[in-house]
């Protein structure tokens, strides 16, 4: 697997990472022993970068993550957020903080994080307050990287100039490229990015239906609900943008899935896309996408496949940076 460098702080890991997620929200039931053995599988393959965040499952996730990754911990990085509460308001106080980092230290059975994500920016508390209490943690030994997720411009530069930021995670894809805007920022102050959702939420999966109705319904992100991508008039104008990808993705020998993932790395050296599957068989689809190579002409039928782009936002509420 190749290796890439996120940041200049020296944070470096597997081209691919692994998204987990999907291990206790948004995608349905969870059968652990598949999803071990797909966490498993991708250590395997040269995986090294795993992230979570005590969003996922409120310490189910993670849990879940510590025990796949039981033998290998030391070969690995871990990622893990905060910032959430159980009423999906935000909370970024330096006493949740700590009280965060110390679940998720417990529940991943491990005795330090290698990158801390801020999972949203507070609006109620400063990024400086942030940033000093996650920069406590680091000189505590609990973190050893800086993370930021969603984050705008003016964002990322307050918190890294108290702590070094190594690395932005935000939703990006063939479906969403809106935040190619704060690539010259993050080029600026040597910043890697970590796309979430590289897969459009599954529209990029090759697994996409004629129809929202024949997901399950506790498949959230993939049944329609609150979702403009997949409202009706919007899921038919983007199923047809994956059919002409699709047929972008033949011409290559490739699926779909690997098209949209050797796509985002063609990006720049800087970008690690963490997809995430509980099928081991996924799993190994999706990081052959490290040797499909794009070309000129490649990259200009990706663009003509696409058009003016996906109908609908990528959620509910838009961007809203700052």
């Amino acid at each position: 697997m190749q290796q890439r460098t996120l940041g200049r702080q020296g944070l470096r890991v597997s081209a691919l990472g692994y998204g987990a997620m999907g291990l206790a929200m948004a995608y349905g039931p969870t059968d652990e022993r598949e999803a071990t053995a797909a966490i498993r599988r991708a250590f395997d393959l040269g995986v090294t970068f795993f992230d979570t965040a005590e969003l996922y499952g409120w310490g189910e996730g993670e849990k879940l993550l510590g025990r796949a990754i039981d033998g290998f911990r030391d070969d690995v990085v871990i990622a893990s957020k905060f910032g959430f509460t159980r009423q999906f308001g935000y909370d970024s106080r330096p006493d949740h903080i700590r009280e965060v980092v110390d679940n998720s230290l417990t529940f991943l059975g491990v005795d330090h994080l290698d990158v801390l994500y801020q999972h949203r920016v507070d609006p109620n508390v400063p990024i400086e307050d942030v940033a000093g209490t996650v920069k406590e943690l680091i000189d505590a030994g609990k973190v050893t990287y800086f993370g930021l997720s969603e984050a705008g411009p003016r964002t990322i530069r307050r918190a890294h100039a108290v702590q070094p930021v190594s690395v932005l995670q935000s939703e990006y894809s063939l479906f969403t490229r809106e935040v190619e805007s704060l690539f010259p920022v993050l080029d600026e102050l040597g910043i890697g990015f970590v796309p979430y959702s590289p897969l459009a939420r599954g529209f990029l999966t090759g697994g996409l239906k004629g129809s929202t109705e024949e997901y399950d319904s506790t498949d959230s992100r993939r049944s329609g609900a609150g979702l403009p991508w997949w409202q009706p008039g919007n899921f038919e104008h983007n199923h047809a943008i994956v059919q002409e990808l699709t047929s972008v993705a033949e011409g290559k020998g490739a699926t779909i899935a690997q098209l949209a993932l050797a796509w985002l790395l063609s990006r720049g050296e800087h970008i690690v896309p963490i997809p995430g599957s509980r099928d081991p068989r996924r799993v190994e689809e999706n990081l052959a996408a490290v040797d499909l190579a794009l070309d000129a002409p490649d990259l200009d039928a990706i663009e003509k496949a696409l058009g003016d782009g996906p109908a609908g936002r990528r959620n509910s509420e838009g961007v809203q940076w700052d």
